[in-house]
């Protein structure tokens, strides 16, 4: 006797995988498509800002 647990054969070939439906999302490549280069240019401009050394001047 056949388990009637089991999956059908063919019943899941109709999910879509969760990362599919992420990447057909226009909207949120987009949004990862300019909000990843400013956070990363902005990380970068902090670390140059940060290695800057203090000015004897300043003293």
């Amino acid at each position: 006797m056949a388990d009637p647990a089991a999956p059908e054969p063919g019943e899941d070939e109709g999910r879509i995988p969760a990362m599919q439906h992420l990447l057909e999302n226009p909207f949120l490549l987009l949004f990862i498509g300019v909000a990843m280069p400013t956070v990363l240019y902005i990380v970068w401009g902090v670390m140059e800002i940060a290695g800057i050394p203090i000015s004897p001047l300043g003293k």
